[in-house]
Protein backbone atom coordinates (compact mmCIF):
# COMPACT_ATOMS: atom_id res chain seq x y z
CA UNK A 1 0.00 0.00 0.00
CA UNK A 2 1.27 3.43 -0.85
CA UNK A 3 0.22 7.06 -0.79
CA UNK A 4 -0.71 6.59 -4.47
CA UNK A 5 -4.06 5.26 -3.23
CA UNK A 6 -4.97 7.68 -0.45
CA UNK A 7 -8.44 6.19 0.12
CA UNK A 8 -6.97 2.74 0.76
CA UNK A 9 -4.31 4.24 3.03
CA UNK A 10 -7.02 6.06 5.00
CA UNK A 11 -9.14 2.91 5.32
CA UNK A 12 -6.14 0.93 6.57
CA UNK A 13 -5.17 3.62 9.10
CA UNK A 14 -8.72 3.96 10.44
CA UNK A 15 -9.10 0.19 10.70
CA UNK A 16 -5.71 -0.76 12.17
CA UNK A 17 -4.38 2.42 13.84
CA UNK A 18 -7.33 4.72 14.63
CA UNK A 19 -5.54 6.22 17.64
CA UNK A 20 -2.78 7.54 15.36
CA UNK A 21 -5.07 9.28 12.84
CA UNK A 22 -5.53 12.99 13.58
CA UNK A 23 -8.84 14.57 12.67
CA UNK A 24 -9.49 18.28 13.01
CA UNK A 25 -12.57 19.96 11.52
CA UNK A 26 -11.30 22.27 8.79
CA UNK A 27 -13.50 25.13 10.03
CA UNK A 28 -11.31 25.29 13.17
CA UNK A 29 -8.19 25.89 11.05
CA UNK A 30 -9.46 28.50 8.57
CA UNK A 31 -7.96 31.94 9.21
CA UNK A 32 -9.09 33.64 5.97
CA UNK A 33 -11.29 32.70 3.03
CA UNK A 34 -12.92 34.16 -0.06
CA UNK A 35 -15.71 32.94 -2.31
CA UNK A 36 -15.18 32.47 -6.04
CA UNK A 37 -15.75 35.41 -8.36
CA UNK A 38 -15.06 36.14 -12.03
CA UNK A 39 -11.43 37.15 -11.35
CA UNK A 40 -10.25 34.30 -9.09
CA UNK A 41 -11.20 30.91 -7.64
CA UNK A 42 -12.48 30.43 -4.10
CA UNK A 43 -9.72 29.93 -1.53
CA UNK A 44 -9.17 29.26 2.17
CA UNK A 45 -6.08 29.95 4.25
CA UNK A 46 -5.54 27.44 7.07
CA UNK A 47 -3.30 27.50 10.12
CA UNK A 48 -1.41 24.20 10.51
CA UNK A 49 1.24 23.02 12.96
CA UNK A 50 4.80 23.53 11.68
CA UNK A 51 5.45 19.78 11.56
CA UNK A 52 2.58 19.36 9.08
CA UNK A 53 3.69 22.31 6.92
CA UNK A 54 7.27 20.98 6.66
CA UNK A 55 6.03 17.80 5.02
CA UNK A 56 3.68 19.39 2.50
CA UNK A 57 6.16 20.67 -0.09
CA UNK A 58 9.38 19.33 -1.51
CA UNK A 59 11.18 16.42 0.04
CA UNK A 60 11.51 12.92 -1.29
CA UNK A 61 7.89 11.86 -0.92
CA UNK A 62 8.44 9.96 2.32
CA UNK A 63 6.36 12.37 4.40
CA UNK A 64 3.01 11.88 6.07
CA UNK A 65 -0.14 11.60 3.98
CA UNK A 66 -2.27 14.71 4.61
CA UNK A 67 -5.81 14.58 3.22
CA UNK A 68 -8.77 16.93 3.04
CA UNK A 69 -11.83 14.73 3.56
CA UNK A 70 -15.38 16.00 3.07
CA UNK A 71 -18.33 14.18 4.62
CA UNK A 72 -21.53 15.42 2.93
CA UNK A 73 -24.33 16.69 5.16
CA UNK A 74 -26.70 13.95 3.97
CA UNK A 75 -24.22 11.29 5.10
CA UNK A 76 -23.95 12.94 8.52
CA UNK A 77 -27.76 12.95 8.76
CA UNK A 78 -27.88 9.25 7.85
CA UNK A 79 -25.39 8.50 10.63
CA UNK A 80 -27.74 10.06 13.18
CA UNK A 81 -30.88 8.31 11.86
CA UNK A 82 -32.26 5.27 13.63
CA UNK A 83 -33.77 3.97 10.37
CA UNK A 84 -31.50 1.52 8.54
CA UNK A 85 -31.76 1.71 4.75
CA UNK A 86 -30.95 -1.17 2.38
CA UNK A 87 -27.19 -1.37 1.91
CA UNK A 88 -26.39 0.19 5.29
CA UNK A 89 -26.69 -3.03 7.31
Amino acid sequence: MSARDPLEALRFALDKYPQKVELVPLAQLVTESARENERRPAWAKVALPDAVVKGLRGGDGDGDLVLLVRVPREVLARGESKIVLPGEA
